[in-house]
C-alpha cells in the first residue's frame, strides 16, 4: 500500500474499510441509523487535520443498545462455549483480511508508527486465537467433601452484559482483550471507545457486525461512541452491567471504581503506569540500551507500560547515559506512516502542554534536561523525546506524564534500586537488566518488584497476550488477556450433590427433627 499523504488518500482508505466519503474531504459517519448526540471530529495528530466526523450517541441511544445487550445475553449464555468460540474464530479471520488497512487507520488516528499500528491489529488476532482455544478449556474443580456420599464441585457461568471503556493509546487491542474472552465466556458487551479514536472503533465494530450477521448472533458485540459525562456516567451507574472494564488514568479509575463499587458491581481497572528499568553493572548494555529506548519512546511515550524512570548503577551511570543521549539523537521523528519513522506525534495539543509543564517542574525541582523536550516546528503534535537527570526525591517523578520523558537516576545497591522503583504510587510494569542470577531472583522475590509485571532482561513494554496483564496499587489491580483472567468475566458457583439417603450436615452439626 502507498503511504497516505493527503486527505484524498485517507478518504480512499476509509472507503476500503466501509466508511463513505463526503464532498468536504472528510468522512461523515452515521452510526446505528441516526444517533442523537453531537458531532465528534477525529483528528490526525500528525497533521492536526480532521480525518472524519462521527455522530455520537445520545442517552436514548445508549438505552437502546443496553437493552439489546441485555436481551441478547439471555440466549448467548446458553450457546455451548465452543460454538461461541467459532464466532470469535471467524472474527479473527476477518481481522486478518483487514490487517493492513486497519493497522494504517490506527496509525492515522493515534499517531503510532506503521509497525505499531499493524502490531495492534495482530494483538487482536492473537487474542482471538487464544479465546478460541479457551472456549474448549473453561473448567471447574471437583473438591473433596467431608460428608459421605457427597460430591462438591465448582462451576463457572457467564456474568452478564458488561461495559468496556478503552483509551486512545490502544484503541482496539484492549477492547479485544476484554471482548474476545468475554464472548467465549458467554457475556455480551457494550464498548465505549475514547473520543480521540472513534473511527478505529467503528471500523472494528463493522467487521464484527458482518461476522455476527452471517452467524446470526447480532447484539453480542455493541458499540456506543459517546461523551464521558453522559453516556460514560450512565454506563458505570447501570446495574444491568455487573462488570465494567475501564482503561485510562488513575483519576478516571477512582471514579469508575467508586461508582461501580457503590452498586456492588465488579470493575477491572487498568490505570496509570510509572514504570522503571534497572540497569546493573553485569547487564548486556546493548540489550539494555535498545530496550530502554523502545520502552521510553515507543508510541511517543503514550503506553501505560512506557519506561518513565531509568535507574542505573553509579559505576556505569555516566557511560550508559552518554550512549542513551546519542541514541536519542539518532531517532527519526516524523509522519508515522512513513518507512523508517520511529517516533510519531503526541495525541493532541493538551498532551504537549502537559509534557512542557512536567519538564518545567522537573527543572524547578533540581532536574537537568540533557536531551530533547522541544516541540518540532511542523504541523501536528510532535516533540523530541526528553531525557532528564533526576533524583528520587523529585515529586514530579511520582506522577505519570503521558509523554516521552525519561527520568534517569543513580543507585548504589540493588536494594536501593528496587526501593526507588517501588517508591511511586503506580505498580504496572518493571524490568531489570542483569546477568547476576542473585540480582534477578532478588528482583522477582516477594520483597522485590511490587508491580504486576516484572521482567528480567526485557523492557517494560511489549506484553504478550498469553500472560495476564495488569498492575497493583494505583494501577488498579485488574487483569486482562491471558492466563486465568477469564474468571473475571464469569461468576463462580459452588455445587454439592448428595447421592445418599441420609442428610448429614457439615462440621458435624446435628439438627434432628421429630
Amino acid at each position: 500500500m502507498e503511504p497516505i499523504k493527503d486527505m484524498k488518500g485517507t478518504a480512499e482508505l476509509l472507503a476500503r474499510l466501509g466508511l463513505r466519503d463526503s464532498n468536504s474531504g472528510a468522512c461523515e459517519v452515521d452510526w446505528i441509523e441516526n444517533p442523537g448526540g453531537r458531532l465528534l471530529e477525529s483528528i490526525n495528530p500528525a497533521t492536526g487535520g480532521v480525518i472524519a466526523r462521527v455522530k455520537m450517541a445520545s442517552l436514548e441511544d445508549y438505552e437502546y443498545v443496553a437493552a439489546t445487550a441485555e436481551t441478547t445475553f439471555l440466549n448467548w449464555r446458553n450457546l455451548p462455549a465452543p460454538q461461541r468460540g467459532e464466532v470469535v474464530r471467524q472474527i479473527g479471520v476477518a481481522l486478518r483480511e483487514n490487517k493492513e488497512d486497519l493497522g494504517l487507520l490506527v496509525t492515522l488516528e493515534t499517531g503510532k508508527i506503521r509497525s505499531e499500528g499493524e502490531g495492534e491489529v495482530q494483538e487482536m488476532i492473537d487474542i482471538c486465537d487464544f479465546a478460541v482455544g479457551l472456549s474448549r478449556q473453561l473448567y471447574g474443580l471437583t473438591i473433596a467433601s467431608e460428608r459421605s456420599q457427597h460430591r462438591m464441585m465448582e462451576q463457572w457461568h457467564p456474568i452478564g452484559p458488561l461495559g468496556i471503556i478503552t483509551a486512545f493509546n490502544f484503541p482496539v487491542a484492549v477492547w479485544a482483550w476484554n471482548a474476545m474472552i468475554a464472548a467465549v465466556c458467554g457475556d455480551t458487551m457494550i464498548w465505549k471507545p475514547s473520543p480521540e479514536t472513534p473511527l478505529t472503533a467503528i471500523v472494528v465494530q463493522s467487521i464484527v457486525n458482518e461476522v455476527a450477521s452471517r452467524l446470526d448472533c447480532r447484539g453480542v458485540f455493541n458499540l456506543v461512541v459517546g461523551d464521558a459525562n453522559d453516556v460514560g456516567e450512565r454506563m458505570i451507574h447501570d446495574r444491568r452491567l455487573p462488570l465494567i472494564s475501564a482503561t485510562g488514568s488513575t483519576r478516571m479509575g477512582e471514579r469508575v471504581g467508586a461508582v461501580v463499587g457503590r452498586r456492588l458491581g465488579r470493575a477491572i481497572l487498568e490505570l496509570g503506569g510509572n514504570n522503571a528499568i534497572i540497569v546493573t553493572p553485569t547487564a548486556d548494555f546493548d540489550m539494555a540500551l535498545r530496550a530502554t529506548v523502545f520502552a521510553a519512546v515507543g508510541t511517543a511515550g503514550q503506553r501505560c507500560t512506557t519506561a518513565r524512570r531509568l535507574i542505573v548503577h553509579e559505576s556505569i551511570y555516566d557511560g550508559f547515559l552518554e550512549r542513551l543521549v546519542n541514541a536519542y539523537g539518532s531517532l527519526r521523528i516524523g509522519d508515522p506512516w512513513e518507512e523508517g519513522t520511529l517516533v510519531g506525534p503526541l495525541i493532541n495539543e493538551r498532551a504537549l502542554d502537559t509534557m512542557k509543564n512536567a519538564l518545567e517542574a522537573a527543572v524547578e525541582q533540581g532536574g537537568r534536561v540533557v536531551a530533547g523536550g522541544q516541540r518540532l516546528e511542523r504541523p501536528g503534535y510532535f516533540v523530541e523525546p526528553a531525557i532528564v537527570e533526576a533524583n528520587p526525591g523529585m515529586t514530579i517523578i511520582g506522577e505519570e506524564t503521558f509523554a516521552p520523558i525519561l527520568y534517569v537516576m543513580r543507585y548504589e545497591t540493588v536494594d536501593d534500586a528496587i526501593a526507588i522503583q517501588n517508591g511511586v504510587a503506580q505498580g504496572l510494569s518493571s524490568a531489570i537488566f542483569t546477568n547476576d542470577v542473585r540480582e534477578a531472583e532478588q528482583f522477582l522475590a516477594p520483597d522485590g518488584s511490587d508491580c504486576g509485571i516484572a521482567n528480567v532482561n526485557i523492557g517494560t513494554s511489549g506484553a504478550e497476550i498469553g500472560g495476564a496483564f495488569g498492575g497493583e496499587k494505583a494501577t488498579g489491580g485488574g487483569r486482562e488477556a491471558g492466563s486465568d483472567s477469564w474468571k473475571a468475566y464469569m461468576r463462580r458457583q459452588t455445587c454439592t450433590i448428595n447421592r445418599g439417603r441420609s442428610l448429614p450436615l457439615a462440621q458435624g452439626v446435628r439438627f434432628d427433627v421429630g
